[in-house]
């Protein structure tokens, strides 16, 4: 029986616009500035904790994608019995995790997740927060949280796809026509067919999230403290001028009349590994 079957359901997204080396540099370079600016990612984490069973007793968690551990050590706090794991490709995230983190008996692991180091059904609960939007090959990331989780064990994921940041496109389209700027995304619907393709039963869930912001620069000032910058090969390698910025400025939806809002289109995932008979 499926422990989520009360829950409406969830999807994921894609992305995985740049190299792995670029992506976890990226994210390396924003590990002091990124728990301040994650408004999102804390909210969408909160809601995967919060629908995990309360009698779920797990003896072995894997945060996929940590970051700086902000839900590491709330895993920590939640299973305080079980054993921890954060995994990052970053360094640096992890680096800035270890520093933060006081509580003994959690280990850290730079991995990448779409080949970890980790044991056939070695794990009971797979907990991974806006990380698989960032593969290029999201579908091997299922596979592999499907390989190291046990029977019964559980893989909570939340995830991006396409319509998040719509605004800010539009915006760089007025402004700087012909060149991208927004990181892509899958569509929902490809997403859903490539999870459920891997992961037979999973429960799928899609949720527009809108933040505000004082201005657009605010909003490409968080995107920047997160390291969520634009990662696409056909990115510019010159900084971007000055005046494009104010153009994107004056384009943005609502700009003119106060704060300006940012849609992202939220996605999360729950599975159940199935028993064995």
């Amino acid at each position: 029986m499926n422990m989520f079957n009360d829950l409406t359901a969830v999807t994921s997204a894609d992305g995985g616009t740049g190299t792995k080396a670029s992506i976890a540099s990226g994210f390396g370079g924003a590990s002091k500035t990124y728990d301040s600016a994650s408004r999102l990612q804390k909210r969408m984490g909160d809601a995967m904790l919060s629908r995990i069973p309360e009698a779920f007793e797990p003896e072995s968690v894997l945060d996929l994608g940590c970051g700086t551990g902000w839900f590491t050590r709330k895993l920590i706090a939640r299973f305080p019995q079980a054993r921890i794991t954060g995994a990052d490709l970053s360094p640096g995230m992890l680096a800035q995790a270890e520093a933060a983190t006081v509580a003994a008996g959690v280990s850290w692991l730079n991995a990448d997740a779409e080949q970890l180091p980790l044991a056939n059904e070695s794990v009971d609960l797979v907990f991974s927060n806006l990380m698989v939007q960032w593969s290029q090959r999201p579908e091997v990331v299922l596979e592999e949280c499907q390989r190291v989780l046990r029977p019964g064990g559980l893989l909570v994921m939340s995830t991006l796809v396409d319509g998040t940041l719509r605004e800010l496109k539009q915006a760089w389209a007025k402004a700087d026509p012909g060149q991208p700027h927004v990181n892509r995304f899958v569509p929902a619907k490809q997403w859903r067919s490539l999870a459920e393709a891997v992961l037979p039963d999973a429960l799928l869930e899609f949720s527009p999230i809108c933040l505000l912001y004082e201005t657009p620069m605010a909003l490409n000032r968080e995107l920047k403290h997160l390291g969520a910058v634009f990662k696409g090969e056909e990115r510019r390698r010159t900084v971007t001028a000055p005046g494009r910025f104010r153009a994107m400025c004056r384009a943005y939806p609502g700009a003119r009349s106060g704060q300006v809002s940012a849609t992202y289109e939220a996605g999360w995932l729950f599975w159940q590994k199935p028993t064995a008979g």
